[in-house]
């Protein structure tokens, strides 16, 4: 039977009625499933080592790698921060550059506006390929995520929480938030 030591077949049968066994029954030598020899735990805690180590070595392996990982990221989101920033500034500058013609200029006045104009449409133009939009405010619904509202006006003439006036435009990039457009509201008199 497993589980049980090995046994003749002598001393498996039934001795006589009212009769002992003579001595101890006889063990055999080999040992059984459960019951594993010194060499055999030695091969066995061995292998147990063997596999703990290369367990443990594919861990340090994947540890070095994910790290890696993470600087190869971090190094990629620093390039692509440097490289918008660089596509950015790139918008702007025929702007730059007009403005330092502007400043050396020696024409009149009239001149000096037309060429103020130019390079605020470029500069906008720029914005605008950069993805800055100018966020809408006047005549509009308020709206506390787009406005900031400075002051309240009584006014009959338009709709309650209308933004009547604009003090400084407001921009977002894409659909972030880069400051809200300042803004006077309507509120109904009482």
């Amino acid at each position: 039977m497993a589980g049980h030591k090995n046994s003749s077949v002598e001393e498996m049968q039934p001795s006589p009625a009212g009769q002992e066994p003579a001595g101890e029954p006889a063990q055999s030598e080999t040992p059984t499933a459960a019951e594993p020899t010194v060499p055999d735990a030695v091969r066995e805690l061995e292998a147990m080592r063997q596999e703990r180590d290369r367990l443990q070595d594919r861990l340090l392996r994947a540890l070095a790698e994910f790290d890696n990982y993470r600087k190869r990221v971090q190094k990629e989101a620093g390039e692509a921060r440097v490289q918008g920033a660089i596509e950015m500034t790139r918008a702007f500058l025929p702007a730059l550059d007009n403005f330092t013609r502007a400043r050396n200029a020696t024409g009149g006045v009239e001149e000096l506006r037309q060429g103020i104009d130019l390079i605020l449409k470029q500069w906008q133009d720029g914005a605008r390929r950069a993805g800055l939009e100018v966020i809408a405010a006047e005549g509009q619904p308020f709206d506390p995520h787009w406005h900031e509202a400075i002051e309240t006006v009584e006014r009959d003439d338009v709709p309650d929480h209308t933004v009547v006036e604009e003090l400084q435009s407001g921009y977002r990039l894409r659909d972030r938030l880069v400051r809200p457009a300042m803004v006077k509201v309507s509120r109904k008199p009482w």
